[in-house]
């Protein structure tokens, strides 16, 4: 991976997403004890659409942070083809996310 692909965002943003991240990663694991235990497909699928949910959550702030630091990063340089990939980046991603 080049350099300009691994751009990570700022460390206080990249914490909050990691926290967030390990919250989802409790929440599955607590479905995992709900099936195991039988628990009402309701109840189980109430806990789905929170992750859901939380997930969607981290997604938008994590395309937030490539806008800001990535994306802007490509602006300030002036350098046209890094600007083009990122835009090919994005409308590549939202395009998958569409479908």
């Amino acid at each position: 991976m080049d350099a300009k692909r691994k751009a990570l965002p700022p460390q206080t943003a990249k914490q909050k997403l990691l926290n967030r991240l390990g919250r989802v990663d409790g929440q599955v694991r607590g479905i995992a004890r709900m099936v195991e235990e039988d628990r009402y497909c309701i109840d189980v699928l109430t806990h789905l659409q929170a992750v859901r949910a939380a997930l969607s959550g981290i997604e938008a702030e994590m395309l937030k942070i490539h806008l800001h630091h990535c994306v802007e990063g490509a602006i300030i340089s002036g350098d046209a083809g890094e600007q083009r990939r990122k835009a090919r980046e994005l409308i590549e991603l939202l395009g998958r996310t569409s479908r």
